[in-house]
């Protein structure tokens, strides 16, 4: 006969309920607040009581692993993939050491951006003070003056950061699967400048300050045996919450809250931010946007136009079956209407260039225009 860890642990109260039911007021005052406390404890998070504690290394040598020659991860010692299943039975647990390994990796593409793409690391909001949250950018050096062409890089959403496309690629096939790394080698040789986003760097985590609040029975103007009974009332309930908290947070994981980046607080305020600040002021005719994901989303959000070929006047609103940019009449008379039906001219945001297969980023094309 097998018995959980969960009915371990709630036998001695279920047998305490049993011995004071019988009892006189006072006993059902206890059983009372033992079955408020059975009611909020969650059994699935009691389970967490018997997991390692949730202390991950800092560093790829710390966890063993390492890229090799060929951009894979592989473990130092036996050569082998990265494993997720660590140890068995235990998911969240397993789950936790990925995420903690995926942040190491991401500040891992941060350094190859720097030094193997020779990018720059652009602070943003570009006015902000020292102590306000920011977030940052990369770029080349001669994004904002190429008068030619630029190349703009727009991951998806997850927790993918600046110069990734997918963190289980990076982790389980190569860098050059999951990273924009060869994407941006490739424009630069061919005389892109460069400029790669980070529309999911939204907010940085603080951990949230502890409220202390005042007890009430410090009022001297109080009755002292009424001081004494809220002092009792107050200790007991302190007790029950310490007692439910030990298993509904062994770890003692830290709460955390969130403090949004001034006009970067989604991935589309962070594009428009972008195209405003930079991309608006860059010299290039021509960009390029590579966009995966909801990158392409993102993109959409420049308050793009698209002129089509319509009998309608000019500018008039032209109704789409595509959830793309809002299309508008290129007019009766225009080089567009002599072309047919099909045919269309964007600014600000280009039409829909050449796709690759499912799931690869998407790239567009765009005259050099500003952003109204």
């Amino acid at each position: 006969m097998s018995i959980s860890l969960s009915s371990l642990i709630l036998l001695p109260i279920w047998i305490s309920m049993a011995q004071i039911q019988q009892g006189g007021p006072d006993e059902k005052e206890k059983t009372t607040a033992l079955k408020d406390l059975l009611s909020r404890i969650d059994l699935d998070e009691l389970m967490k009581k018997d997991e390692p504690p949730l202390d991950f290394p800092d560093t790829l040598e710390g966890f063993e692993y390492a890229f090799n020659e060929k951009g894979q991860l592989r473990h130092i010692k036996t050569g082998e993939p990265f494993v997720f299943n660590y140890r068995e039975d235990l998911h969240r647990w397993n789950q936790k050491r990925y995420e903690a390994l995926g942040e190491i990796i991401t500040k891992y593409v941060y350094e190859l951006l720097e030094k193997d793409c020779n990018l720059k690391k652009i602070s943003i909001p570009v006015d902000a003070t020292e102590s306000e949250p920011k977030s940052f950018i990369f770029m080349s050096e001669d994004a904002l003056t190429n008068p030619q062409k630029l190349m703009v890089l727009i991951h998806g959403s997850g927790v993918v950061r600046a110069g990734q496309w997918a963190r289980r690629l990076i982790i389980n096939e190569d860098l050059d699967s999951g990273t924009q790394i060869p994407f941006i080698k490739r424009a630069m040789d061919e005389g892109y400048g460069v400029i790669v986003l980070n529309p999911n760097e939204n907010y940085i985590e603080v951990e949230k300050p502890k409220i202390h609040v005042q007890s009430s029975s410090d009022s001297s103007d109080e009755p002292a045996e009424k001081r004494e009974r809220k002092d009792k009332v107050s200790k007991e309930t302190k007790k029950r919450r310490d007692f439910y908290e030990k298993y509904r947070n062994p770890q003692r994981e830290k709460e955390m809250m969130q403090l949004y980046i001034r006009e970067n607080g989604s991935p589309e305020e962070h594009a428009i931010y972008v195209w405003d600040h930079f991309i608006a002021q860059s010299a290039a005719e021509n960009v390029f946007f590579v966009a995966h994901s909801y990158g392409g989303l993102a993109f959409v959000e420049l308050n793009c136009c698209n002129w089509v070929s319509s009998s309608e006047p000019l500018d008039t609103s032209v109704e789409s079956m595509l959830p793309d940019c809002p299309r508008v009449s290129a007019g009766p008379g225009s080089e567009l209407a002599r072309l047919g039906p099909g045919s269309g001219a964007s600014r600000r945001a280009p039409s829909r260039g050449p796709t690759s297969s499912c799931g690869a980023p998407r790239v567009w094309r765009c005259q050099r225009i500003s952003r109204t």
